[in-house]
């Protein structure tokens, strides 16, 4: 289904504001991954409605945290479109409001972005694959958005958005899914050529896609390959200094949420 969105306006929001072993689903990379070292510089802007609970995944056969934040001034965010959130290996929903995610989307609202609603959940270390009964990825495909209806958001309007760990799950996501998701945001996301991003990637023609990587990042050759790799151009490709870590994914959340809320604004064509 296409993009009422034109890539060159997705761009212009962002402006303004397996080849590899595998042990239980996740990449030796993948478990090499640092933990997410100094936190980011949280903006002075609060946060609004923001949510952690404990809640039933059967996708997953356990209780997952389900955390959703909503930018202040929009009240419990009713009818806002919703960016879903993949973590990284070294970290769960439980750690975003260290993160400051909930500021940092009021800050984005702030500066122009248009208002969307984040919620996310516990994927485990699966690299949002499923292993044997556990199914992280089902869950975020049926039964987040539902979690997410239930608190009134708008579940028809979704965006993914993850890290690490997570920009892998979310990409892959976008490639089981193809038409589902109107933007995908990936911060470093940890792929390599070979691994099952690549093999599908053509999967996510008419599905725009921003990438960030810091350049004294391990990952950073192969996420520009994969930038190379897409049928598409993507319309963010942005390589600044920074490591793998939230003290450079801290300083691309403005660019990445300004073109999450412009791809999740407009509606689709019919």
């Amino acid at each position: 289904m296409a993009h009422n969105l034109t890539r060159r306006t997705l761009l212009g929001a962002a402006a303004g504001v397996a080849g590899v072993a595998v042990v239980g689903g996740l990449t030796a990379r993948q478990l090499a991954e640092p933990r997410p070292g100094p936190g980011p510089a949280v903006p002075d802007a609060p946060a609004g409605d923001e949510r952690l609970i404990r809640i039933a995944s059967g996708a997953r056969g356990r209780e997952v945290d389900f955390w959703t934040a909503v930018p202040e001034g929009y009240g419990d965010g009713r009818g806002l479109p919703v960016c879903l959130v993949l973590h990284g290996a070294s970290a769960t929903p439980r750690d975003y409001g260290r993160f400051g995610l909930a500021r940092f989307l009021t800050e984005a609202v702030r500066r122009g972005a248009p208002p969307f609603a984040l919620a996310g959940s516990t994927g485990g270390r699966l690299s949002w694959r499923r292993s044997g009964d556990d199914d992280p990825q089902r869950m975020v495909r049926e039964e987040l958005p539902t979690w997410c209806a239930r608190r009134g958001f708008d579940s028809s309007r979704l965006a993914v958005w993850g890290w690490s760990m997570g920009g892998f799950g979310a990409l892959l996501l976008a490639e089981a899914y193809p038409g589902w998701l109107r933007a995908v945001a990936a911060f470093s996301p940890a792929v390599r050529p070979g691994d099952a991003v690549f093999t599908g990637v053509d999967r996510l023609r008419g599905t725009p896609v921003g990438l960030w990587c810091g350049r004294q990042d391990n990952f950073l050759k192969d996420v520009r390959a994969l930038a190379r790799a897409l049928p598409e151009p993507p319309v963010r490709a942005a390589w600044a200094d920074g490591r793998h870590n939230f003290a450079y994914w801290g300083t691309v959340i403005p660019d990445a949420f300004a073109l999450l809320g412009a791809a999740l604004t407009p509606p689709r064509k019919a």
